[in-house]
Formats: structure tokens, sequence, C-alpha cells
């Protein structure tokens, strides 16, 4: 358009894949693990956007800087208060967890990013994200969010069994885990309880949470299934081995994704990377926070994981190590490829 400024497509080698978390009170390691997860096995550079206290933000930059140039030239880190813009935001940052709601106002913070990833704080990644952000492909014209279900039974699920709100599908949805296009977010307006018209994102919800706020449990999450519930043409599923929570093996396994194969992403809820109630998830947490970063991937990731798995057999999680351990060897098996190809073509002239 006339006067209107050109801005220029920003070059393949600059482009990100955009990665949200929000940390507040005691979750500065746990977010760092999963940082640290997902810069070991990602492909494409990263833009991480980690809204926090400000009280950790300087011990964030300081962590992060400490790790090896090798790892630091794969990502971007950009720090954001936590704000919410409509409301009382006192009110918002008490919903659930301390500050869990900010994910509901990403897409009115972060105006100039396309499309991100947001995770918990207790997420693992056990191979590239890479391969999570190609699934924005597979978005249909009316697909702008996607995230797995909270159960594969709905029978035993905790959203048809107590829910006392709408919820999405059979089962309800996790939020633990959840690809956004914002650009679309930002566009549509969302059918709702509220008035028989659309109202846009931000418009919507205050008011939902102020018809809802008495019956919901599960804070900001409820809110995210009670709006799909309105919108179910706007949200792609993805299978339960992109969010494989403790429910999917301490009731014996029902995640026939993860049995296949394996576990994509691991999300430790219920803090069980902290206590003893299912070793299987805190071994690959410690594991991982343990890891060297210049080491071989095998010799001091892998093989202390293998060894650490004998010790839970005797749990229903610890029972299935396949599950844990077959995405995460494969994804180890190609970042070797990669860096031989790379060494061996580096000095090819030799």
């Amino acid at each position: 358009k006339p006067g209107e400024q050109k801005h220029p497509k920003e070059p393949p080698s600059l482009q990100c894949m955009h990665l949200a978390v929000v940390a507040c009170g005691d979750r500065l390691e746990e977010t760092l693990i999963m940082l640290k997860s997902a810069v070991l096995f990602s492909n494409s550079r990263l833009c991480f956007h980690i809204f926090a206290e400000d009280s950790l933000k300087p011990e964030f930059e300081k962590k992060l800087k400490e790790w090896p140039s090798s790892y630091t030239k794969k990502f971007e880190s950009n720090f954001y208060p936590i704000t919410f813009s409509v409301g009382n935001a006192q009110e918002w940052k008490k919903l659930f967890k301390p500050c869990a709601a900010q994910r509901l106002f990403l897409p009115v913070i972060l105006k100039d990013v396309d499309s991100l990833l947001y995770v918990d704080t207790d997420v693992l990644f056990l191979r590239p994200i890479d391969d999570i952000w190609h699934l924005l492909r597979e978005f249909n014209s009316t697909q702008l969010a996607a995230m797995a279900p909270e159960h594969e039974v709905p029978k035993i699920g905790w959203y048809s069994r107590f829910a006392r709100h709408p919820f999405y599908g059979p089962a309800g949805l996790n939020s633990g885990v959840m690809l956004m296009n914002l650009t679309r977010i930002r566009g549509a307006h969302f059918k709702n309880s509220l008035i028989p018209g659309g109202l846009t994102w931000e418009e919507m919800l205050y008011p939902l949470y102020q018809k809802y706020k008495n019956y919901i449990t599960w804070g900001d999450q409820d809110l995210l299934n009670i709006i799909f519930y309105f919108n179910p043409e706007c949200l792609y599923v993805f299978p339960c081995q992109w969010n494989y929570r403790p429910d999917h093996c301490m009731y014996g396994s029902n995640c026939r994704g993860a049995e296949q194969d394996g576990v994509s992403i691991l999300h430790g809820n219920r803090g069980v990377y902290h206590d003893d109630k299912q070793p299987t998830f805190k071994a690959l947490y410690e594991v991982i926070r343990d890891f060297p970063f210049e080491d071989n991937l095998f010799q001091s990731l892998y093989y202390p994981l293998q060894s650490k798995f004998l010790d839970t057999v005797h749990t229903l999680c610890g029972r299935i190590p396949q599950v844990f351990l077959k995405q995460i060897e494969k994804t180890m098996k190609k970042v070797y490829e990669n860096r031989v190809i790379v060494y061996l073509g580096a000095n090819h002239r030799y």
C-alpha cells in the first residue's frame, strides 16, 4: 500500500522456533532443566520467551550465560514481567498455581510472534522441538492451537467424572504443552456462552473467568477447556506422547502412541521430579539436570539413565522403560551422527 513501510522477510538462518514458559516461586531450576533439554536436542534456532518474577530474572540470566558457547549460540532469550492486560492482576496471579494464568495472555503480549510453543516448567523434551513445531503445518484452515487430551480413558478421567463446567471432547484437555498460531488467535472471534456474537481472545478472558470462577478447579486449563468446548473446530488434538504424564502409566499403560514410538515430551506434573512417587520420571529429570553439556550423550546421559531405570522396575511406570528410552535413544543417535558428519566434513581435506 502507498506509504506503508516494508518489512523484509526474516532470512531462514535467523528464523526461530519460539518457546514460552512462565516461572514463579521456586520454579527456577525446573525451568532451566526444561530449557536445557530443549537446547540439547533441537536442530533449529530457538527463541525463549521467559515470563518470570523480577527476583528470578538475574538468576536466569546468570545461569544461561554459564552454558557453553556451543549451546548459547543456538538460542536467544527474552524476559518479560508477569502482566495481565484485563481484570484484576492479583486475582489472575493466584489462579491455580502462581502466575500460571499468564499463558492466557501470550497472544496479547507477544504481538510480533506468529507461532509459539508454550510449556509448563515441569516439561522435558526427549526429541527435537523441530518435530512438534512441524505440526503447525498440519493445522487446517480453522485450527489455531494444539493440545493433548487430559486422559485417554474417559471413564477414569478427571473432567468426565468431576468437572462442573464445559470441557473439550470426552475427557478434556491438558494445557501443559500448547502449540499456538498466535496470528490466528489474535484475528479470531470466538463463540462463547456470554453473548450471541463472537468475542476476541482478549475480550473473552475476564468475563469468562468471572462466569465460571466458582466452578473451575484447574485454573487457566479449565478456561481453555471452556473456550474450546464452544470452538472445537479451532483445536488440533495431538497424541499423548507429546504430553506424557504419570497418569499415562501409573494406572497401567494407556498411551498407545508412546508404546509404539516412545515418549516425545515428558510432563512431570504432580511434583514427581522432586519426590519418590514416580522414580522413573525423577530419574529422567536428574540425568538431564546432571549432564555436563560437552560430554558424550550416550556415555553421560543415556547409560546413566538405563542404570537408574533398573531401580524403578518395581513401579508401574518403571516396568515399561522402553517407552521412556525409545525416542531419546533415537534422538541421540541423530545428534551423534550429525556431529560426526560435521566433523568429517570439516576435516575432509585430511
